[in-house]
This record gives C-alpha cells, structure tokens and sequence, in this order.
C-alpha cells in the first residue's frame, strides 16, 4: 500500500522528524517500501539578498547539506530498509510536493507543530501539503 514514502526533515530542527521518521520507517518496513528523505534549503528569496553573499555560497552550502543530510540517514535508517535523500532549495511547501509527485509517492510522513509553534519547514507549510498534495499526508504531532 505504502512503497514509497516521502519524509521531509529540518536537519536543525529534531521535532521535524524525531516522532515522524520512527512512524515512517514502520511503514516502510511493514509494506516494503522504500524511504525518501528530504530536506529543503529556503531560497534567499529576492536577488538583492543573494547578492550579500558571496558568489559560492550557495553551491557550498549545498554541499554541507548533501553531508549532513547523508550522515542523518547513516545515523537514523536502520539497516534493511531501502531509503534514498535529496536536498532541494526553493520554497519549503512546493519543493515537497514536487519531490513527492517525481517520486511517486504514496504517503508523505511529516510533522507538524501545534499552531502556536513556529517554524519554516512545519507548521504553515505542512498545511499547505496536506492541502495540495495528491497524496496520503500522515501528519504526526511532535506534542
């Protein structure tokens, strides 16, 4: 039912996958399915801000994500569940879909805030997922 299972993570925010990733690795393993991790880099929005940053950073940041994100999966996916990652940059919400149709996802595992919480990855952004996704959204609370 559930082969391919889109989890969005803030690698600096635990509560984005610390009760979420345990759920999605469960349904991974009782429907064979396969896990794919996603992290999102905000872009810097307008080009005038870009432009106070120097010329690599993006490229460089990139990079460090790919990293630490490689070394999240080594440290929290257990052996024998099949698992790939991803790191986009662009709008939280959108990137998520995008990555959730191109994968072909059956069920996105994400959390979410109570609404008095804020963040950039939870809270508005996994409304608006459960709202556009043309997939299963399984949102589990992190309170």
């Amino acid at each position: 039912m559930y082969d391919s299972i889109l989890v969005p993570v803030d690698l600096n925010q635990e509560s984005s996958w610390k009760k979420a990733l345990p759920v999605a690795i469960d349904l991974a393993k009782i429907n064979g399915g396969a896990l794919h991790i996603l992290t999102v880099i905000p872009d810097f929005g307008m080009a005038v801000v870009g432009s106070f940053f120097p010329a690599d950073y993006a490229k460089n940041m990139l990079a460090k994500v790919e990293t630490d994100l490689a070394t999240f999966v080594a440290d929290n996916i257990p052996a024998g569940v099949t698992v790939t990652s991803d790191v986009k940059q662009g709008s939280i919400y959108k990137e998520i879909l995008r990555a959730a149709d191109k994968l072909d996802s059956s069920v996105i595992v994400m959390s979410s805030h109570g609404p008095e919480t804020k963040d950039y990855l939870l809270g508005p952004n996994a409304a608006r997922v459960v709202r556009h996704a043309i997939q299963s959204v399984f949102v589990v609370r992190d309170n």
